[in-house]
């Protein structure tokens, strides 16, 4: 397992100890920056132009953990307030994500991405298919979504766009001070840290955006 993957899950069983809060505190939770969340390095939205209060989840298909969240993140996204933006970036840690990466803004650019996107984890992590470089990401769209994929891969691998969107993005993340999917990030002030499980993770997002609205008013 990678070692930026591994990182934020390390302090998961080192925090659970300390996390427990008193049942009367179960219907308005309390967090703590420096345990749950921090600041982050380098504040600083995805979109700054964007005036919405803004989650973004920095994830990979090769990472484990960000398939076992999917369906939280999904969870999250229909509990956030009206009004608030949710989007997603994916890491390209290392050469072995850069292809999921590549795929991802490619399939954004061919309209596939949202509806293939719990699909793929589902395939690479439950299903198991050796879904690893550019040219067995291109078939499994190809074979699921009806892309070309000779136009996939030219796309994923040539395309000036995307090259730029993934170098923003890497600087964006190390900016933001992550090292481990999956991380979410709000208003590009603020990103989790040390979390028990998913569920305290997306209490973590609803506390944040919480208060980024309060203080907007």
């Amino acid at each position: 397992m990678f070692k930026r993957l591994s990182l934020l899950f390390v302090g998961l069983a080192l925090t659970a100890a300390c996390s427990a809060r008193p049942a009367a505190d179960a219907a308005a939770p309390s967090f703590t920056e420096g345990q749950e969340y921090v600041a982050t390095t380098t504040p600083q939205r995805l979109d700054p132009k964007d005036g919405k209060v803004e989650v973004v989840e920095v994830f990979s298909y090769g990472c484990i953990h960000c398939a076992h969240y999917e369906s939280y993140a999904e969870t999250l996204q229909k509990e956030l307030p009206r009004g608030v933006t949710f989007r997603v970036v994916p890491a390209a840690f290392n050469d072995a994500w850069l292809p999921y990466a590549q795929a991802y803004y490619a399939a954004q650019k061919l309209g596939v991405a949202n509806q293939a996107h719990a699909a793929l984890f589902k395939a690479i992590h439950t299903d198991h298919y050796p879904i690893h470089t550019i040219e067995e990401l291109a078939g499994w769209y190809a074979m699921n979504y009806h892309v070309d994929k000779t136009k996939f891969i030219e796309l994923a691998t040539k395309d000036e766009g995307i090259r730029q969107r993934i170098l923003a993005d890497g600087k964006l993340v190390q900016a933001w001070g992550i090292d481990g999917t999956p991380t979410i990030v709000v208003d590009g002030k603020y990103r989790s840290n040390q979390i028990k499980d998913f569920d305290q993770l997306n209490g973590v997002v609803k506390y944040l955006v919480d208060r980024e609205l309060k203080g907007s008013k």
